[in-house]
């Protein structure tokens, strides 16, 4: 078989069985493998950006690679930011990226770039195939290491000629797979020393913190640490960057931690201790002029019961069982502060907080909520601790352009739950491509699209920098009017229905319209 067919037949060996793609010549005799070969979902996507979000979002919730396939270096270039966000969610991808012949490569052609050094600015994991007859090799290393504890994105690049050339056979997992496990090592347990150390710490009195992230946000790890809150008065944190995180459903959830540092700082206040579980110590997203970078206090010390790699949901049930609280009832759902579930607003205007409570009524059980709403988010989803359960996937790496691909990936790894896509007007313009294929593939995606005409978090950090006001100038940087955008025919030119909603009660009828029906639909809703 050739190099393309080996390559494939390998990532389905592995369980890799979804690529979101944009090939060019390079790539074309995989592309043509693709109906050689049963079991690969291609699926198409107009812009490199897309292509990695979208296997962002699926790693998410699978946590099990997708592969995506490029074209040379600029199309690699053209991914970098969402494989960004991923690096940062500690997502795992196979990013395939197809190179010139060999032959090719010395003649400096238009298109001939560095692409390795393009690949380790986003991937721990960089390959050149070296011969064509190693293409099952290389391609069974590429996935192993995109599997690898905590999970990255991992890079294989393939000369054109290696693909139509003998490649070899397929390789297999060393192991037997196991359905619904990602292949690769699994994460490593809790160690006891850290276990008996936290423990020590619970019971000692001091005020005391738990910062989750990675798979501790996750439900098992949420009902461990609302036993600790609840036995031991532990103060219990969620990464605010973290990958995914269970939410909702009448259910303890960790206080997320605020994006600005006048707030943040305050909630970590008086703590003596602040214990890491699948996180790394909690920074600002920038410095400022006069400000710590990290939001801990000076004096509180930090401990790690489980590194980023490990199974954090592990230590905390191992950490419950050291302080004895097994049998303890978590405190009250969501964070300390949160409102209860409102009435659904009637006869208002339409703005961040009247679309937090009609969603506190309407989330679907279940959904899946994906979050680029950048200056709204917070007054929005304070209101969701009363919100049917889901899952939020938020910003992670703050490469802008991540919010509609990772509805997108999320919407294809598990298609029998809604997707609710909140997306700011600006960063939605990035990967506005992300729409095609939700049409084209028949998503379950309800994408709202919060249009104030503005990138309003510049607005506040304008001031927060010591820039001064906001002049003339300066403001047509900020402003995105003239014109406004018309985000219902741009989503209709997509192929996805979209309404325009600019109160409150028109945004609860279009938003309960979309969430009973199935398939992808957009709703503008037009800020006050």
């Amino acid at each position: 078989m050739n190099g393309a067919e080996c390559l494939l037949r390998t990532l389905l060996a592995h369980g890799v069985d979804t690529c979101f793609m944009n090939p060019g010549t390079s790539e074309m005799q995989f592309v043509a493998a693709l109906d050689r070969v049963p079991g690969m979902r291609g699926v198409l996507c107009l812009f490199e950006g897309v292509c990695s979000g979208a296997a962002d979002g699926y790693a998410r919730m699978l946590r099990r690679p997708a592969a995506t396939l490029l074209h040379l270096g600029p199309g690699l270039g053209y991914a970098l930011t969402n494989f960004h966000n991923a690096r940062k969610a500690r997502s795992p991808v196979v990013g395939i990226v197809g190179q010139h012949t060999t032959g090719h490569l010395r003649c400096d052609a238009p298109l001939a770039a560095d692409i390795e050094a393009f690949a380790r600015t986003v991937s721990e994991y960089v390959r050149s195939l070296e011969q064509a007859d190693r293409m099952g090799e290389a391609a069974a290393a590429t996935i192993d290491a995109a599997c690898a504890p905590p999970g990255q994105v991992a890079t294989l690049i393939v000369p054109a000629d290696f693909s139509w050339s003998d490649g070899g056979e397929p390789r297999r997992p060393m192991g037997p797979a196991t359905p619904g496990r990602p292949p690769g090592p699994a994460a490593p347990g809790p160690r006891a020393e850290c276990v008996r150390e936290a423990a020590r710490i619970l019971r000692s009195g001091e005020p005391a913190g738990l910062l989750l992230g990675g798979g501790a946000l996750l439900e098992p790890g949420r009902a461990a640490a609302g036993r600790l809150a609840g036995g031991t008065g532990v103060r219990v944190f969620a990464n605010r960057y973290a990958a995914r995180m269970a939410c909702g459903g009448g259910k303890f959830t960790p206080q997320r931690l605020a994006y600005f540092p006048e707030v943040a700082e305050p909630m970590l206040a008086g703590l003596k201790h602040l214990i890491l579980v699948e996180s790394q110590p909690p920074v600002s997203f920038f410095g400022y002029p006069g400000r710590r970078s990290y939001l801990a206090p000076e004096d509180c010390a930090l401990h790690v019961l489980a590194p980023i790699e490990a199974n954090g949901t592990e230590a905390l049930e191992a950490l419950v069982e050291a302080c004895g609280v097994g049998r303890i009832a978590p405190p009250a759902p969501g964070p300390e502060g949160a409102p209860s579930r409102p009435a659904l607003p009637e006869g208002a205007g339409l703005s961040p907080d009247t679309i937090g409570r009609a969603l506190a009524w309407l989330l679907p059980e279940g959904s899946i909520l994906s979050d680029e709403m950048v200056s709204s988010g917070e007054a929005v989803l304070r209101y969701l601790s009363s919100a049917a359960s889901y899952d939020l996937l938020p910003v992670t790496g703050g490469a802008i352009g991540q919010g509609l691909p990772v509805a997108l990936g999320a919407a294809l790894a598990c298609p029998d739950r809604k997707v609710i896509a909140l997306e700011a007007d600006g960063s939605g313009m990035y990967t506005l491509q992300s729409l095609w294929t939700m049409a084209r593939e028949r998503l379950d995606v309800v994408t709202v699209i919060l249009a104030n005409r503005r990138y309003r978090i510049l607005d506040i950090e304008m001031q927060r920098t010591g820039a001064g006001e906001m002049g003339r100038m300066a403001n047509d940087m900020v402003d995105i009017s003239r014109p406004d955008l018309d985000w219902v025919r741009l989503s209709e030119g997509m192929g996805v229905p979209a309404t325009r909603a600019t109160t409150a009660d028109e945004f609860v009828t279009q938003f309960r319209a979309a969430v009973s029906q199935t398939g992808p639909t957009l709703i503008e809703a037009v800020l006050e």
